[in-house]
């Protein structure tokens, strides 16, 4: 198992998919300079930008948390056999994602607790598969924890007209409603606090209800991100906001504001679609920040 314990709280990262997502870094990051990605590129490949391609390499991953005798997964990717025809590299996939989730021990019937992030396409795939002709949920038992604010932005009965368009089309439909009317859910606002060693806290700017997760157990701390961060770059340079972020303005005071934790708190930094070790701790360099060094997680190109 890819695991690192912190505290008394252990991490294993589960794979579903690791490569391009088609889109190069100026398209992905519209307000990043291409010179920072310049001076980046030695140490940007292969695990984040394919330079052959000079496209951006993306994991989509899920984090499963064992706290306090509880088995916690951190988003569930982008799942199988779901029509995404606005999201083409994610249409219809097919992973071993169960299967992965199994090598780490874990059964769908042995979470305890689903939490999303955000309510994108690739945060909420598995919380539902196919039954025969209907999505039902993937983990029985579970509940699952997410945004209000994203939840009722996705809805489509609200009539919301997201930045991303239709890239999140039939995603409530399928992954989210199913889970919802099933009575799996807990909508929670503002701050939620799971055990003694983990609590969500809003972090809006990607989407109105984007979420991080704090860990603090014994001496140690980590914050799980989600998609405040898509890339390394995103430290270095702490105003480049994704193509994807709903209020860029946000998006950069929330960056900022939870980078600054982590270096004040030397927490590692563990976002959701870090290829590479996943997840780093940074400092401050003046201001902006700095990769201090990287997670013991393998990565997937160095994988057996």
């Amino acid at each position: 198992m890819d695991q690192i314990e912190l505290g008394n709280i252990s991490i294993t990262r589960v794979w579903e998919y690791f490569g391009s997502v088609e889109m190069t870094p100026d398209t992905f990051f519209p307000d990043s300079p291409k010179e920072v990605w310049d001076e980046a590129a030695p140490w940007l490949a292969p695990h984040f930008v394919d330079h052959e391609t000079n496209v951006v390499n993306s994991a989509i991953q899920t984090w499963l948390l064992r706290s306090e005798g509880r088995t916690i997964l951190v988003d569930t990717g982008v799942g199988n056999h779901k029509d995404r025809p606005y999201s083409p590299v994610w249409n219809r996939l097919e992973t071993g994602f169960l299967a992965n989730l199994a090598r780490a021990g874990v059964t769908p019937e042995d979470v305890d607790i689903v939490i999303n992030t955000h309510l994108h396409v690739d945060h909420v795939g598995w919380n539902t598969y196919l039954d025969g002709r209907r999505w039902v949920p993937t983990f029985p038992r579970a509940t699952y924890l997410m945004p209000k604010d994203d939840f009722d932005f996705w809805n489509p009965e609200n009539d919301h007209k997201p930045l991303l368009g239709r890239g999140n089309q039939n995603v409530f439909e399928d992954s989210v409603a199913p889970v919802h009317q099933a009575g799996r859910t807990l909508l929670w606002e503002n701050s939620h606090r799971i055990d003694a060693g983990l609590r969500l806290d809003a972090a809006p700017g990607h989407t109105p209800g984007s979420s991080v997760l704090t860990l603090t157990s014994g001496t140690d701390r980590a914050v799980f991100v989600g998609d405040m961060l898509h890339n390394p770059v995103q430290i270095i340079q702490p105003d480049a906001n994704s193509c994807f972020c709903e209020d860029p303005a946000g998006a950069r005071a929330t960056r900022r504001k939870v980078l600054g934790w982590a270096a004040d708190n030397n927490a590692l930094v563990i976002p959701a679609h870090l290829g590479g070790h996943g997840a780093a701790e940074v400092v401050r360099e003046g201001d902006r920040f700095a990769i201090k060094g990287w997670a013991p997680f393998t990565p997937y190109t160095e994988q057996a």
